[in-house]
Formats: structure tokens, C-alpha cells, sequence
């Protein structure tokens, strides 16, 4: 994928990276960016209630959390990657906390 190598604006990923008692698909330690990759499980009422408790969790240590259906990874990678590139800050500037989900519209 293009988070390997540094190859998205110069950044770091760790892939499946633990952060206390939670894994998070991607990490970027410089930007404090997780980017998760969420499947069917992820949208029944028992996923969604766990990814609010973990989310919350990880916002409360200023990690920002952005979702992505992993068909989009396979369907429109440069969709992916430019959501990505727009949640990097600049250093000095406050993070951003909130819960992205993205969902591209189907024609």
C-alpha cells in the first residue's frame, strides 16, 4: 500500500499498531492520524457501540481517528490517500479529534 516507505507526504505508518488495550490498522506517530479500514462487522449495533468506546478512548489521548469501507482501498485508492493527506497538521497546530466516516456516494 502507499502508507509504506514514507510514501504519503513524508509520513511514517505503522501497520497494526497497538495503542494500550486497542489495535489500530494504521498509525502515524508524527501526525497523531489512525486510519481504520472497517469491513461488515463494523456496522452491525455491536460494532458501531465498541468503535464509539475505542474511539473515544483514543481521542482522549489526541489521536484522530478517520474510517474507511474497505472496498474503497480496492475501488478508488487516490480517493483513500488525498482523505488521508488532508488530515495531516502542520506542527504547532491543535489536532482534530472528531470520528470521520466516509462514504463515497453510489450512482
Amino acid at each position: 500500500m502507499q502508507l509504506k516507505q514514507k510514501q504519503l507526504g513524508g509520513r511514517k505508518f505503522r501497520r497494526q499498531h497497538s495503542i494500550g488495550n486497542y489495535i489500530v490498522d494504521f498509525y502515524c506517530p508524527e501526525e497523531k492520524l489512525a486510519v481504520e479500514l472497517d469491513g461488515e462487522d463494523h456496522f452491525w449495533a455491536e460494532g458501531l457501540h465498541y468503535d464509539k468506546k475505542r474511539t473515544l478512548h483514543l481521542n482522549n489521548l489526541g489521536i484522530t481517528i478517520i474510517r474507511f469501507e474497505n472496498k474503497w482501498v480496492f475501488e478508488d485508492i487516490n480517493y483513500v490517500l488525498s482523505e488521508i493527506g488532508k488530515h495531516f497538521q502542520k506542527k504547532n497546530n491543535k489536532q482534530k479529534l472528531e470520528v470521520f466516516a466516509y462514504c463515497k456516494p453510489h450512482f
